[in-house]
């Protein structure tokens, strides 16, 4: 089974992939054929890096075009008083004495520096539909893990700035 994907993901990668036929494959094209017009290939470092964006980008055309075919639609819609896909929550780490703020993505825009987490993750299963005031043990492997107390869920929607994880 391929990764999980919401419309709105499925949205951004056809766009992505849109945008690189169309766009950079051109450019990469004409930088290729400028660089080789400068003479000898043997040594022409503009040349090779050239290929080199063009084959880059040809890969991630390749790469994003069989995570489509091999995806998994899933909903970004749940209850109101329960965690879902692009729901904003509020968690309190017992073990650490604080609170902590995290949006539940799927695991294409899983970015723990901007606080979103994939629903793949340990702590994005574990609290995936549960309701406000639970409490969540997080099982991080067979010999630890760590208790989260859910306070708050807020209902976001997918507000299409955040973008799908580069390869």
């Amino acid at each position: 089974m391929g990764e999980k994907l919401t419309k709105s993901d499925v949205e951004k990668i056809q766009k992505e992939i849109d945008h690189r036929k169309l766009v950079v494959r051109q450019q990469a094209i004409e930088a290729v054929k400028e660089a080789r017009a400068h003479g000898d290939l043997s040594e022409n470092f503009e040349y090779h890096a050239a290929k080199k964006d063009k084959n880059q980008n040809e890969s991630r055309i390749r790469y994003l075009e069989r995570m489509l075919k091999n995806a998994q639609i899933v909903s970004d819609e749940s209850r109101d008083d329960e965690v879902g896909i692009n729901n904003t929550v509020e968690l309190y780490m017992e073990d650490d004495d604080e609170v902590e703020t995290y949006r539940l993505v799927t695991s294409i825009r899983g970015s723990s520096l901007k606080n979103m987490i994939s629903t793949e993750s340990p702590l994005g299963k574990a609290i995936f539909k549960h309701k406000a005031g639970d409490r969540v043990y997080v099982k991080v492997n067979d010999n630890a893990g760590y208790y989260v107390v859910i306070r708050s869920i807020d209902n976001t929607t997918d507000d299409g700035e955040d973008s799908i994880r580069s390869f």
